[in-house]
């Protein structure tokens, strides 16, 4: 039996974290540092994510087991990926464990942001282990629901510093978060608190962004607030994080990783996930480095990052020196320093290094022929073999760029004529296509390659292509096309090519374009070699392949004769399917229950303008599209921590960031917008029909519907299913807008082309894209919560709104739902878009500047996207009676998806 008082005090000293394998794990004051085991996860490890994939799951186990022998203490155990049945494979990984003694003595960390994979976790889980995580994130109901049923189950639960808007990025949002959380969980959940753990957020520092200068140290004044302020509440995080902009700098990493425990422990740091072999021992640091290190994570000196950075080239590999061998490289042969500049993208040395290559050399043309062309042979093995990306070979053509302009009066002066180059290669946009971002970029990586570009620029005529082709006698023509009506042209050209007896080989490349549709549409009307390019890094060996004495007769039958058995394959595929009438599509039409629903009258009627500071839209950037214009693909944020490409991505995203930042306080470019909300009505099945407030007619909108025979009970739905039909009796009501951020975009551009900076050229219209389309998400939201206002409660994150979790859509012509582009002038004639905004239309239906978005607004909360995939020949009759054009001119528009 026990005094009270005496039983008060040895439980306030016992209240620490229990958790369990087959053996406990008691984290108190002495434990210091709990670390755990981060590889046995399928987003932090790309070989566990392909064992996971591949269900080689007795391999995985090696993974779990070498994380237990390497000192982890407990395992993180994530199956989040897209790809993967989370449930299944989190269920069957954890049973798996619990007849592992080995792993299982040690408790394990369930690692998801999709609660039915935790949910599946905790129903098997040996011992107890920790949920990772919940948040306030979905409001706090949620938030209850979780932590009860946490409770029940016997975990740890690990809280992010996430509520409703958003994650916490700075001291003040850290510990107003995690306060709000612990009060929910103690005092309403009855949490037990000692198996509460919080995580601040643990953000890169070191980025080049202002704002990132507070981000390691508002964690280490978070976490000791925390542990002062919330009784028995541990601190966790991911370390790694702190690194990311160092990936592929295994020294740095260390140090950074070691520095920061240092003081996160100090300040009261419990655990953290972290890889025991990406840890130095503190004290065994280069203090030098050490020193940088520490000045970045403390935000001690204004210039910490430029200083890291630039420190940071010294200790790649097992290489050590210190600040005074920054730029050892410098002391090179002039090779290796024209080899160096080339590969790292720098500068600042070019004209003094090909300078001294000049005098060296007999003739200026050398310094080309043999110098430049070395390091760019280096760069481009680097490439073809994956060790480097294509935002660094951008980097290394701009240096190329300016190498080569310093030699060009040199050479003009001794007469000694041009360089030999790898093949002479024309490159266009085709006519009414604007975008010449993918073009661009092949450009830049054959260039770097010693091939000789011809730019004709973009909405190129295909009599301005053949001029320029046989006129500059070039050894390929590379067609470049995003929108749909571009396939058709493409075709054109190709027929014209051979009625001319020309004998160039064609590369195609452009989102629209594909394999099949190069092997089906475009190489049988030309007797030479069409050969699709589906990205830039392989333009090289294709061209390559094309123009080799020894390769290219034999490339080309090969080419030819794989795209006749793709195209033979692809027809028969084509005949296979079994289609519906229009007449019996529409009856099988989407049977929305118009009499129980009442469409919600927009509060505002008519047209208007938008205008909005570039600032308002950087938040509602969705940047995963950004990456994969640069080819590194991956979802963001997770590709900044990808094993592959993380450390490009990492760096593409600061130079991002910063031109951002300058677009943004330098206003390079101008956001204009107008929106229009009226009356409409479906008629005539497939039509909607739009009025103004007096019931005037305005303009008829013609809607695409799917003809595809589909299992029992799925509709064939076309987007007028989505208004409510005229002789229901019910006004329903739709929008459609026109966006763009392009103006200035061009001016840019060319601005760095003239300095010779494809690079920046480049990113400044992957930044316009990504503007645009953040601007109509921007509207998008303003549309549903204030201007028509039928979802006026609306809150919803950012990821939420990329993830399209919104009542409602915005359908665009020329994409899958609706991919008829000639919906394009109804919208421009309803909102009389080129004289308010100034955007137009080319006669191929592309906008003009290119990055500009349009659409339609629909409001039904039944509303879905979808694809509208083939159709047959009786509804393109149909749809030109209803366009009143020729059957001629509807197959033309509508070819793509037009069944064969």
């Amino acid at each position: 039996m026990c005094i009270r008082g005496k039983n008060k005090t040895i439980m306030s000293e016992t209240k620490y974290l229990k958790l369990s394998g087959l053996e406990p794990l008691i984290v108190t004051p002495e434990s210091n540092f709990i670390n755990v085991g981060e590889r046995t996860n399928v987003t932090g490890s790309r070989k566990f994510l392909r064992l996971i994939k591949e269900e080689n799951y007795n391999e995985a186990l090696t993974v779990a087991r070498d994380q237990v022998e390497g000192g982890a203490q407990i395992i993180d155990v994530n199956m989040d990926e897209g790809m993967l049945d989370g449930v299944y494979a989190m269920t069957k990984f954890l049973n798996l464990i619990a007849a592992e003694p080995d792993i299982a003595r040690v408790p394990v960390m369930i690692d998801s942001s999709k609660w039915e994979i935790i949910e599946a976790g905790l129903k098997v889980v040996q011992g107890k282990g920790v949920v990772n995580s919940i948040s306030l994130k979905e409001g706090k109901e949620a938030f209850i629901h979780h932590a009860k049923l946490i409770k029940r189950y016997g975990a740890a639960v690990i809280v992010m510093a996430f509520d409703e808007e958003g994650q916490a990025d700075n001291y003040d949002r850290r510990i107003e978060i995690c306060k709000r959380s612990y009060d929910i969980l103690v005092n309403e959940v009855h949490f037990p608190a000692e198996d509460i753990i919080f995580d601040p957020n643990i953000f890169p520092v070191a980025t080049g962004m202002e704002e990132h200068k507070l981000n390691a140290l508002d964690f280490f004044r978070a976490t000791k607030w925390i542990r002062e302020n919330l009784p028995y509440a541990g601190v966790s995080g991911g370390v790694s994080n702190v690194s990311f902009s160092f990936r592929g700098n295994d020294k740095v990493r260390e140090a950074m990783h070691s520095a920061f425990l240092y003081h996160a422990i100090k300040n009261g740091m419990t655990m953290g996930i972290v890889n025991p072999e990406m840890l130095e021992i503190y004290d065994e640091i280069d203090p030098i480095l050490l020193e940088h290190v520490e000045d970045v994570l403390l935000n001690r000196r204004e210039d910490a990052t430029e200083r890291l950075l630039d420190l940071a080239e010294s200790f790649k590999g097992d290489f050590k020196t210190n600040e005074k061998a920054i730029q050892e490289w410098r002391n090179g042969s002039v090779q290796d320093r024209l080899t160096h500049s080339l590969v790292k993208g720098i500068d600042e040395f070019i004209e003094i290094d090909v300078e001294e290559a000049r005098q060296l050399a007999e003739k200026p043309i050398e310094v080309i022929e043999v110098n430049l062309m070395a390091g760019m042979n280096v760069v481009g093995d680097l490439f073809g073999s994956g060790k480097m990306f294509l935002p660094q070979v951008v980097k290394s053509a701009r240096v190329m760029k300016k190498a080569v302009a310093y030699l060009l009066p040199y050479i003009e002066a001794s007469k000694d004529g041009k360089s030999s180059s790898a093949g002479k290669v024309l490159m266009a946009t085709v006519k009414g296509d604007v975008h010449d971002i993918g073009k661009n970029i092949v450009a830049v990586v054959l260039g770097c390659n010693n091939f000789e570009i011809i730019d004709l620029g973009v909405m190129v005529p295909p009599e301005k292509i053949i001029e320029a082709a046989v006129r500059e006698n070039v050894d390929i023509i590379g067609l470049s096309g995003l929108i749909t009506p571009s396939l058709d042209e493409m075709v054109y050209l190709a027929k014209e090519m051979d009625k001319l007896n020309i004998k160039i080989p064609v590369m195609i490349g452009g989102a629209t374009t594909s394999r099949a549709h190069t092997a089906v549409k475009i190489a049988p009307e030309y007797k030479e070699t069409v050969v699709h390019v589906n990205d830039a890094s392989r333009a090289v060996t294709v061209a390559s392949n094309l123009l080799q004495a020894e390769t290219k007769v034999e490339y080309a039958k090969t080419v030819r004769a794989e795209y006749d058995k793709l195209r033979e394959g692809y027809l028969n595929r084509s005949r296979d399917k079994n289609y519906h009438s229009i007449e019996d599509a529409r009856k099988n039409k989407l049977q929305l229950d118009w009499n129980n629903f009442t469409p919600v009258k927009p509060n505002f009627i008519g047209t208007k303008t938008v205008t909005v500071e570039l600032s308002e839209l950087v938040d509602f950037i969705d940047w995963t599209p950004f990456f994969s214009s640069w080819e590194l693909f991956g979802k963001y944020p997770a590709i900044l921590t990808d094993v592959v490409v993380g450390e490009q991505a990492t760096s593409l995203f600061a130079d991002a960031q910063n031109m951002l930042n300058q677009i943004v306080s330098e206003k390079w470019l101008v956001a204009k917008g107008i929106l229009g909300i009226y009356p409409a009505n479906q008629v005539n099945d497939d039509d909607i029909q739009v009025s103004d407030e007096s019931g005037k007619d305005l303009v008829k909108f013609l809607t695409l519907r799917q003809q595809s025979q589909k299992t029992a009970g799925a509709p064939n739905i076309a987007l007028a299913d989505f208004v409510a039909p005229k002789d229901n009796g019910k006004q329903d009501y739709i929008g459609c807008f026109c966006v763009t951020t392009g103006f200035g975009v061009d001016e840019k551009a060319t601005e760095f082309e003239k300095q010779l900076d494809d690079y920046n050229s480049i990113l400044v219209k992957a930044l316009g894209d990504r503007l645009a389309e953040a601007f109509a998400e921007y509207l998008h939201l303003k549309v549903r919560k204030e201007i028509w206002g039928y979802a006026s409660d609306e809150s919803l994150s950012n990821q939420d709104l990329i993830d399209e979790e919104y009542k409602g859509i915005r359908p665009a012509p020329g994409y899958p739902a609706c991919p008829d582009h000639l919906e394009k002038p109804t919208i421009w004639k309803l909102l009389n878009v080129e004289q308010e905004i100034g955007v137009k239309l080319t006669e191929s239906m592309a906008m003009w500047p290119a990055s500009s978005v349009s659409g339609y607004y629909f409001a039904n909360p039944e509303s879905k996207y979808f694809g509208l995939g083939k159709i047959k020949e009786d509804q393109v009759i149909d749809y030109a009676k209803r366009r009143g054009i020729s059957t001629e001119q509807a197959t033309k528009w509508l070819s793509p998806n037009i069944a064969d």
